[in-house]
């Protein structure tokens, strides 16, 4: 997980998508995006292969990069927890707001200008 917590190995997963992509691809679209050079987007991904993120597989000179699903299922389980302890809180929160937005429009007034401290206060 702290493989990810870099927003250019973010990108780099990104990029790789479904398909493998040489390092030179990664590097050249990094660098066009994000001025990095060549030798920081391979220590980017030297940590990615390291956390088990990506998969390398050597093609003649070149390293062909791929995301390891495994991975990012991990993440997404992990992602999926912390959501889920948070979700009754945001319903929680998105019912007061609803309230709020429906109590403002019941203050509203005949002509549509929007109510007065003081309407809100005799409306109490």
């Amino acid at each position: 997980m702290d493989a990810l917590g870099d927003p250019v190995r973010r990108r780099l997963v990104e990029l790789l998508g479904t398909q493998r992509r040489s390092a030179g691809v990664l590097a050249a679209a990094v660098a066009e995006e994000l001025g990095l050079s060549q030798p920081a987007v391979s220590r980017h991904l030297r940590v990615l292969r390291d956390a088990g993120v990506v998969d390398v597989e050597r093609d003649g000179t070149r390293r062909l990069y791929a995301v390891r699903t495994e991975a990012l299922d991990e993440v997404e389980a992990w992602a999926a927890r912390v959501v889920g302890r948070w979700q009754p809180h945001l319903d929680a929160l998105a019912t007061e707001v609803a309230r709020g937005r429906r109590a403002d429009r019941a203050l509203t007034t005949d002509v549509g200008a929007p109510a007065t401290t003081a309407d809100r206060q005799e409306a109490s």
